[in-house]
């Protein structure tokens, strides 16, 4: 009988047991539950971002010394910033425009590229989407003060092509060199980007290529109501549109869209969480701030300097005006965007590297264009959104290109590379093209 009593007793304590345990596990499920469902709230009401769930930065506490040897002596390219303290020297002592405009040019090259890293550092503090439209602003900041002070001088036709030549360049060069080196470190799979943000993207550069269009229509079809002055009247009319286009598209990616730049499949958010870690930033924001500031002022004083030597550079070098502002010019202001765009397309973050070239030519055809239109209008400077026909076409054929590149969702190193030759044709069309509108520089 005891024998028998004792088998029973002892399964009887395992069912016990068991459902003990699975209460006990139900509970924890339970509050396991309700803390998802309280963090899923928090990040609806906005209370709560999704990147800071995933990974909170840590603030670096630096003295003044470790900052000032992070952001400059810890990259070689800041080797150059000499040069633009060289082309001051060059300006007062030699006065020979084409070395100033030389050395200026250099000079330039490594605060662009500095610009992009405290912005990058500042962008850890304020998540993806933020970040992205962070990159795409400072990135440009080099353009449009080089494009502020050529309008100061009246040099109206240097402003319009250096802001076309700053979208060329980052439709084409910059976001081909993101595909390439991208597709390169990923060669044996198509990287994946958000098709959905990508079409709009597309959809707001042919918005603005038709801003810039129907002034040109309207002055070579002769079919002005009011001849010289119905063309910039329009002009101004359609780039307060425009800058209305783009305050909607910023509350579209800060509000509507909050995870527009947020990586798509779960792979990708796995790469992110590994390598979360490694992106802690090096410099507090306030750090970050400071050293933006001092950045733009130093960009601000050299391009000065570099919109006074333009004309003597392209005397001195026979090169046309159309080519330095265009091709020259944009490289150098662009640095930001190059390093940048490329570092996330070898990271497999290509949400971001589209964020930033992408939303770059947005930002300077959306932005900058029509805010330069206004300006000069403020300043009396009869500047129109009329970029002459063959610049225009050169404009249009160019987003439909990269249109036709996004449309898939896809990319790799063969994309990347016919952008980039792509960039290469319009180089080479600038160079031999002659500007028919002399005066208006």
């Amino acid at each position: 009988m005891s024998c028998c009593k004792v088998p029973v007793l002892i399964e009887a304590q395992v069912e016990m047991g068991s459902v003990n345990e699975l209460e006990h596990k139900s509970l924890f499920r339970q509050e396991e539950d309700a803390a998802q469902t309280k963090e899923v709230s928090l990040m609806e009401q906005g209370s709560l971002s999704t990147s800071f769930a995933q990974h909170t930065p840590k603030a670096p506490k630096n003295t003044m010394l470790n900052s000032i040897k992070i952001v400059i002596f810890c990259n070689k390219l800041n080797l150059l910033l000499p040069f633009g303290p060289l082309a001051i020297l060059v300006h007062y002592m030699i006065d020979s425009k084409g070395w100033v405009f030389l050395l200026t040019l250099v000079g330039i090259t490594p605060l662009a590229e500095r610009l992009g890293y405290a912005t990058e550092q500042l962008a850890c503090y304020t998540g993806p989407t933020v970040g992205g439209l962070l990159n795409a602003t400072f990135g440009n900041v080099t353009e449009l003060i080089i494009s502020i002070f050529a309008l100061k001088n009246g040099m109206i036709r240097v402003v319009q092509l250096t802001l076309l030549g700053s979208i060329l360049s980052n439709m084409l060069l910059v976001l081909g060199c993101a595909f390439f080196c991208g597709g390169l470190v990923f060669y044996q799979k198509d990287q994946v980007f958000d098709k959905g943000t990508a079409t709009v993207n597309s959809g707001l550069l042919l918005m603005a290529v038709m801003g810039i269009l129907f002034p040109a229509v309207l002055h070579y079809t002769h079919s002005e109501v009011h001849a010289g002055s119905s063309e910039l009247a329009l002009s101004r009319f359609s780039s307060c549109i425009m800058l209305i286009a783009y305050a909607a598209y910023l509350f579209f990616q800060l509000k509507s869209q909050s995870n527009s730049y947020s990586p798509l499949d779960e792979e990708t958010n796995q790469n992110e969480e590994t390598s979360a870690e490694d992106e802690d930033p090096e410099i507090s924001k306030w750090e970050a701030i400071i050293w933006l500031s001092i950045l733009t002022a130093w960009v601000s004083l050299l391009s000065g300097y570099l919109v006074d030597a333009i004309e003597g550079a392209s005397v001195s070098w026979n090169i046309p005006i159309a080519f330095i502002s265009v091709i020259l010019l944009p490289i150098v202001g662009n640095a930001a965007e190059h390093a940048g765009a490329i570092m996330f397309a070898m990271k497999d973050k290509l949400d971001l590297s589209l964020g930033v070239a992408i939303g770059s030519s947005i930002q300077i055809s959306m932005f900058a264009v029509p805010f330069c239109v206004v300006i000069g209008w403020m300043m009396g400077q009869q500047m129109d959104l009329n970029f002459q026909l063959f610049e225009t076409a050169m404009l249009f054929i160019t987003v439909i290109v990269v249109a036709f590149f996004l449309q898939e969702g896809t990319s790799n190193y063969f994309k990347g590379l016919m952008l980039i030759l792509c960039y290469l044709i319009v180089a080479a069309s600038f160079f031999v093209h002659e500007d028919p509108q002399q005066d208006g520089i």
